[in-house]
């Protein structure tokens, strides 16, 4: 079984958890809980009628950045080549994150199940968020 989709929207890493001080509660910032519901409304978009997946699984995550609009001819065509990579914001490691949580209970039954992931931050025309998950 494998689920593939893109998500065409601007890419945000997983927030740190909040806390209330007045309350004494933890809770997930409402940036993180939109960008991990729509990454759900892509992935329900395209399989309506999904089913979770049982053994192990593979994720495959391609975050495409936009190219900075100040940025020079041939630095472009060197970011577009892929022989510049984006070292920005957000992190590698946020942006697998978000997407393990969105994807919990509707791609997989619970991201334990994850064995082996690979993720790659390259350079784009548009940002979008590239997301294959197969079962091995």
């Amino acid at each position: 079984m494998i689920y593939e989709f893109e998500v065409p929207a601007k890419i945000i890493g997983k927030g740190r958890p909040r806390l209330n001080t007045y309350t004494g509660q933890v809770y997930t910032p409402t940036r993180t809980k939109d960008y991990e519901n729509l990454v759900e409304q892509y992935f329900l978009l395209k399989y309506p009628r999904y089913k979770a997946m049982e053994g192990r699984a593979k994720v495959t995550i391609v975050a495409h950045f936009e190219v900075p609009k100040s940025t020079g001819k041939l630095q472009r065509e060197q970011m577009l080549g892929n022989s510049i990579s984006p070292t920005k914001k957000p992190d590698i490691d946020n942006i697998v994150k978000i997407v393990l949580d969105s994807m919990n209970k509707f791609a997989f039954k619970d991201d334990t199940q994850i064995t082996k992931i690979d993720v790659e931050k390259v350079y784009s025309d548009e940002e979008k968020l590239y997301v294959k998950i197969e079962e091995y």
